[in-house]
């Protein structure tokens, strides 16, 4: 047998000659009407339908178009069978989604001929479609073993990232989980942004993605400061606060080194603004450039929030730490000046999570001098 065909006419003398025409070479079923066929269509599953147009009931036009319009409808052949042979008749056929049209009284030669053109048509659809499926398998399987090595490789680079970042941390050992701390603060307030303000059309998932991974490398150029500066106990002088300030283009210059190296993409760029700028300050009073505004990247505006946040409730060996709520204050006060107001805002939105991050005791002495966030600088 080279396939199933479904015949539908009104007419039994009709089907009788049409089975006598083909039940040689096809598997056939018949029915009698439009809403028998709709009937045994999905438990015959022809590959062919030869269907009367004028009909009782459900006319062929209505039975095509319900096929048609079903899952089965595009692996189905239907030839419209009628005695009307206008092109009115033809078009409103086609219009319907039947496949072919053939006028009564029909020559057999051409039934047949066309039987089997429509025949190989549905073979080649169907080998289309199980193509497809095996492409689409395939596909999924792809993107399966590239999603794990993606992981895999992601996951290494994040390991390589934050060892060295620990490798300037390791330097301040009263630093604590101090990077940790930083990637996910710095997340809080990229995820915040990119749901409320105007930065929104700046943030997407990669956004917030990178800058969590990328901000624990914002010290990295500390690697190239003194111990007798980034260790001092006390206030530096000047000449040790102008050799301090330099860990911020130390970390930028070795991060594009490594950029230069390979195709390291966004992350590392924005590891390299995050490294140069995030002492930067929103009213142009940073440094290393004094960049102001938003002309200092997002991101370094992102972590330089997170940065002073938790360096303010940490002990360091110049300064213990301070409750959570005075260094809240203290960052409100500084919006606009040191921050970026819209990230003060996230951050104000989010307070709440910081304080869960941060599980440090409220600190009994609240009335601790501080000359403010942005003279801080040995962070």
């Amino acid at each position: 047998m080279q396939g199933k065909i479904l015949i539908v006419d009104d007419c039994q003398v009709n089907i009788d000659i049409l089975v006598e025409l083909l039940e040689d070479d096809f598997e056939l079923e018949t029915a009698l009407s439009g809403e028998l066929c709709l009937e045994k269509m999905p438990r015959f599953n022809p590959d062919l339908l030869l269907l009367d147009i004028m009909m009782p009931g459900m006319n062929g036009y209505e039975t095509c178009r319900q096929i048609k319009e079903s899952p089965v409808g595009p692996f189905t052949q239907v030839i419209m069978v009628s005695g009307k042979a206008s092109p009115e008749e033809r078009l409103k056929g086609y219009q319907v989604g039947a496949d072919d049209y053939l006028v009564k009284p029909f020559n057999h030669d051409e039934l047949l001929a066309k039987v089997k053109i429509h025949m190989r048509l549905q073979s080649s659809m169907a080998e289309i479609w199980t193509a497809n499926s095996k492409i689409h398998e395939f596909n999924q399987e792809l993107e399966h073993i590239v999603g794990e090595r993606t992981a895999e490789v992601m996951a290494t680079r994040d390991i390589a990232v934050f060892a060295l970042a620990k490798l300037a941390e390791s330097r301040d050992p009263e630093t604590g989980e101090h990077l940790e701390r930083i990637r996910n603060y710095s997340r809080i307030l990229a995820e915040e942004l990119s749901r409320n303000g105007p930065y929104v059309s700046q943030i997407d998932r990669t956004f917030v993605d990178s800058v969590y991974r990328s901000s624990p490398l914002h010290d990295i150029g500390k690697v190239g400061i003194p111990d007798a500066i980034l260790l001092k106990p006390g206030r530096l002088t000047v000449d040790e606060f102008e050799t301090m300030k330099q860990h911020t283009t130390i970390g930028a210059k070795a991060l594009k080194e490594v950029i230069k190296q390979g195709t390291c993409g966004q992350f590392f760029k924005m590891a390299t603004d995050i490294a140069q700028y995030h002492h930067e300050c929103f009213d142009g009073n940073g440094y290393p450039d004094g960049l102001r505004g938003t002309d200092i990247p997002l991101s370094a505006r992102i972590v330089a929030l997170a940065d002073v946040f938790d360096a303010l409730t940490s002990p360091r060996v110049y300064k213990p730490a301070f409750a959570p709520e005075i260094a809240r204050q203290m960052i409100e006060n500084e919006s606009g000046s040191h921050f970026d107001p819209i990230v003060v805002e996230a951050f104000l939105s989010r307070i709440d999570d910081f304080l869960h991050i941060c599980q440090i005791e409220k600190h009994r002495d609240s009335e601790m001098a501080c000359a403010g966030p942005c003279e801080d600088a040995r962070r």
